[in-house]
This record gives structure tokens, C-alpha cells and sequence, in this order.
């Protein structure tokens, strides 16, 4: 089942009320909180308003024998009965006004709180088109719609407070300014210091959702007499882990955070024009950059911010080991942490499109060994 409530109310249903909407700090995600008198449900909607994550919440009259499906039928939120609720003769309505949402870091997912205790979570691996609704804390048996909160609040409990202390400290004075000097003393030490600095490219293709997080800049660091390439790299990816990575690695923290790199003979402004692209992409599309991911271009061709004269970039690779195409060698940019992460470079490699379609259907391994043989080095010029 798609959704909780699968069309408009009937006139045996009545009309659900939205109760609370809120997006998250990434704007790419928007929980809705809907009740019409008799059931509260929660959605997880995105960008485009489709239902991404769903749960149950609340049955606020007595619940029936078993599951009212002519209500659900009728286009209502389900009644869910009595043996799967904690209140079966129905809980009071939501007080708004006692709710605390708290977004994931990631923005994947959300959890409310009612007066310090949470009351649903949608993660991040919600997905009512398998049957994978939310946690409810009200719920005390599995259904489509819900499933027990108490069965995951060990883990959901570190990781909602986590997300507290994440968005506090990126509401206090002075945190970003620590952040960035926290990173950019690291690449002081790794590749001398700093030229130019843009602050926070990411707004250039935000539009009108330029107040949304992540702030990343760019810092310059030129050549130098041990370098003949100048080495651009992001500042403020790795402040926040990237959505998803859950769904794909068991150990997500050597994942987790990110920045891009660029090496380059071309001038800093146009190489640089790369990154208001890629700043916020894994937050705004909810998704992560993994070593040897390929990205497709969204515009034309020759409006690629690495193209030069006749060629024709799509795309880009995303390397982690650029000792595994040619070129000079590559400096060592490992050991930064943020909250106990490991921070990872991902060096941007131009591709062309039927190299990223290679990539899409050999795999990157294949694509960065056929780079190899042709001598393509990681360095852009």
C-alpha cells in the first residue's frame, strides 16, 4: 500500500486537516502531520510532494475488532484495532504546541517528540511502496501502516539526540566559523596555504530555497614549487553526514562525510565554477557520493565548467585514489575527523556521456582501468 490515506476523503470518511507541516533544513524533504478527528498520520513527502515514508500516529476514538477497511477504502487514514494500540479506547488529540520535530542529520528522516518523548520516527528507509512504514510509539504490533516504536528506540533514542546536539550546534554563534577553520588549517598543512575563497557557492543553485543548508564554500590553494597544479577543494560537506548511506554500508562512519577536490592548471574562477553543482547535491537529491560514483551533468554539454575547446564533458568520477589514473602524485589529504567521522576527498574527474554510461552499465572499476590504459590523468587541464 502507497500511502495511509490513498485519495480524498469520501463522504464516509471525514476530511483530514493538516495539523503540522514542516521542511527540513535541506529543503528537501517536508513532514505532514494530518488528523481528521478520529486517526492521526504522519508523511514524509519530497521535493515533488510525492509520499515517500508514512505512519500511524494516534487512533482517537475506540478502536475497532480488527482493521476497519471501509475507511481505508473510503480514502481515510486506517483505524488500526484494537490488538495493535496502546490506547485502545482511543488517546486525546495532539497538543501542536507540545510537539518537537527533529530532523535527522542526514534529512532523510524526522522524528517528533510529544512533551520530550518520541511519538513516531519516519526514517530514512521508509518506504510504504514495500510495505515499510514509520514507528509509532502507540503501536504495539506490526501493520502496513506502523510498526512498534519500543522495537527500535535503543536505537532511535542516541540517534534523535544526536540530531538535537547536530542542529544546536549549527544554530550557536561562531560554529561555522570553528567548522572552516578547523578545515581549512587542515589543508593548510596538507597543500600551503590558501589563495581565493568563495563562501557559500551552494545559494547559486538553490533559487528560491537559498536559505537551506548545507553552507559550503571553496578554498583556493594555489601551486607552488613542489606543485604545478592549484588544488580546489570544498569547505563544509563533511558538517553533515550524507543521507542514505545506511541503506547501502552496515559501518556507515567511513562514508559518511565528504568533501570534493579539483587539481587544476585551468584558471581557479572557471574550475572552480564546478562545485555550485555538486555543494549540496547529496542533501538536495537525498542521496551520497561514494568513491568511483559517476555524476551526469544536468545541463548541456558545452556549458560543462571543466569543458575546454573540443571536448565534451557530461560528468564527472568521483575518485578516491587518484594514483589509479595518471599524473603527478597526488597529496595526501586523509586525517581530518568531525565528530569521531573520517573525513574523505573525492578528487572530480571529468567523463564524457558514453563514459558515464560505461560506468552505469561495467561498473567504475571498469571505466577507471579504461582511463588508465588511455592515459588520462586526474589533474585538469
Amino acid at each position: 500500500m502507497s500511502v495511509l490515506r490513498r485519495a480524498a476523503a469520501s463522504a464516509k470518511s471525514p476530511a483530514a486537516t493538516v495539523v503540522h507541516a514542516e521542511a527540513s533544513p535541506y529543503g528537501s524533504r517536508r513532514l505532514v502531520v494530518e488528523s481528521d478527528g478520529d486517526v492521526t498520520a504522519a508523511y514524509l513527502r519530497d521535493a515533488r510532494d510525492s509520499v515517500i515514508g508514512a505512519v500511524w500516529v494516534a487512533n482517537h476514538r475506540e478502536a475497532p475488532s480488527s482493521l476497519d477497511r471501509p475507511r481505508l477504502e473510503a480514502g481515510g487514514a486506517p483505524l488500526l484495532p484494537e490488538s495493535h494500540v496502546a490506547h485502545p479506547r482511543g488517546r486525546e488529540a495532539l497538543d501542536v504546541s507540545a510537539l518537537e520535530v527533529v530532523w535527522f542529520e542526514e534529512g532523510d528522516g524526522v522524528a517528533v517528540l510529544e512533551a520530550g518523548d518520541p511519538l513516531f520516527v519516519i526514517p530514512g528507509w521508509s518506504d510504504m511502496g514495500r510495505g515499510i512504514p514509520g514507528y509509532a510509539r502507540d503501536a504495539k504490533e506490526q501493520s502496513p501502516f506502523a510498526f512498534p516504536m519500543e522495537e527500535e528506540i535503543a536505537e532511535f533514542g542516541p540517534r534523535i539526540e544526536r540530531a538535537r546536539e547536530h542542529w544546536k550546534m549549527c544554530r550557536a554563534d561562531g560554529s561555522w566559523a570553528d567548522f572552516q577553520q578547523s578545515v581549512l588549517g587542515h589543508l593548510l598543512q596538507r597543500l600551503g596555504p590558501g589563495g581565493h575563497y568563495w563562501h557559500d557557492v551552494g545559494r547559486q543553485l538553490a533559487g528560491r530555497n537559498a536559505s537551506t543548508s548545507p553552507t559550503v564554500g571553496v578554498t583556493e590553494r594555489p601551486a607552488r614549487g613542489d606543485r604545478e597544479f592549484t588544488v580546489l577543494s570544498s569547505v563544509g560537506m563533511s558538517r553533515q553526514r550524507m543521507p542514505t548511506v545506511e541503506l547501502y554500508e552496515d559501518d556507515v562512519a567511513p562514508y559518511a562525510r565528504i568533501e570534493l577536490a579539483v587539481a587544476s592548471t585551468l584558471p581557479s574562477q572557471r574550475a572552480g565554477s564546478i562545485f555550485p553543482w555538486l555543494a549540496q547535491y547529496p542533501w538536495r537529491s537525498v542521496t551520497w557520493f561514494a568513491p568511483g560514483d559517476v555524476v551526469k551533468w544536468y545541463h548541456e554539454s558545452r556549458t560543462f565548467p571543466l569543458g575546454s575547446g573540443d571536448s565534451a564533458w557530461e560528468g564527472v568520477l568521483l575518485l578516491d585514489d587518484p594514483t589509479r589514473l595518471a599524473g603527478p602524485e597526488a597529496p595526501a589529504l586523509t586525517g581530518l575527523t568531525v565528530q569521531g567521522d573520517p573525513v574523505r576527498w573525492l578528487w572530480l574527474v571529468p567523463i564524457t556521456g558514453e563514459e558515464h554510461r560505461y560506468a552505469k552499465s561495467e561498473g567504475s572499476d571498469a571505466l577507471i582501468r579504461r582511463l588508465a590504459q588511455q592515459g588520462r590523468s586526474w589533474v585538469v587541464s
